[in-house]
């Protein structure tokens, strides 16, 4: 299952670095899907920066940006991929 986290914003191709707007949280060690025109990959998520600043958790409403292993494009979407939850059968 992915649900939506935010979209990219700009990107650094000489660092392969994406500037993402967040509308939900994020955390170093999740697994997140880049989707666009272009772009349609999933990675961890291995660093994140605030304005030069190492960070390992950001909340919505943040700015942040992180490598990437492909290149990524503005209004690119980013969806975090999380595990279902199965119900135990009874």
């Amino acid at each position: 299952m992915e649900v939506e986290v935010g979209k990219v914003t700009h990107y650094f191709d000489h660092i392969h670095v994406a500037a993402l707007s967040l509308t939900s949280s994020l955390k170093v060690g999740d697994m997140i899907h880049i989707h666009g025109h272009s772009a349609d990959f999933i990675q961890s998520v291995t660093s994140m920066e605030i304005e030069h600043h190492s960070v390992v958790w950001v909340k919505p409403g943040d700015d942040v940006a992180i490598k990437v292993i492909e290149p990524v494009h503005p209004h690119d979407l980013v969806y975090k991929v999380v595990e279902d939850v199965h119900m135990p059968i009874a």
